[in-house]
């Protein structure tokens, strides 16, 4: 049975050229040709970004690297039917591992797909939305109330 559980997790947004953000590749979401999302546990933000600004310093000087995790909401679906469960949401084709963004519930979301379950990650402004559909639209989740670290 799939649970549904709040994850914590470090959001730092990396806005360079394509050339500087290819150096760039532990925990990254390309999200654009010239955007990443670098995903970590949640206390992981300051270092991550430091460490992404060093990487990519001589390529892109230009370059922004923010931690912006307070704008964004996490989500787990986690279990043995996690992927049947996200059939209710959307229609978007998931990967195996790896990444995909799309519609999920009438709202943009970015899911990292994993062996066990799926991330699903939203603006805050629409975290607490996505939770309530997610219930609404799923009868077989159950969800746990301890939120968990982000693990990739």
């Amino acid at each position: 049975m799939p649970e549904l559980v709040a994850a914590r997790a470090s959001v730092v947004v990396c806005l360079a050229t394509p050339e500087a953000l290819d150096t760039v590749s532990d925990g990254a979401l390309r999200v654009a040709p010239d955007e990443l999302l670098v995903l970590g546990p949640p206390d992981s933000a300051e270092m991550t970004a430091l460490d992404v600004s060093r990487r990519i310093s001589g390529a892109d000087a230009d370059a922004v690297v923010l931690d912006v995790s307070d704008g964004w909401a996490t989500w787990t679906l986690d279990g043995d039917g996690a992927r049947d469960a996200f059939g209710y949401l959307s229609e978007l084709d998931l990967p195996e591992e790896g990444f995909v963004q799309g519609d999920v519930a009438h709202v943009p979301v970015k899911v990292v797909a994993r062996p066990g379950g799926l991330h699903l990650l939203v603006p805050a402004v629409w975290g607490a939305y996505l939770h309530e559909r997610i219930l609404a639209r799923c009868p077989s989740v159950t969800e746990r109330e301890e939120p968990e670290d982000w693990s990739p």
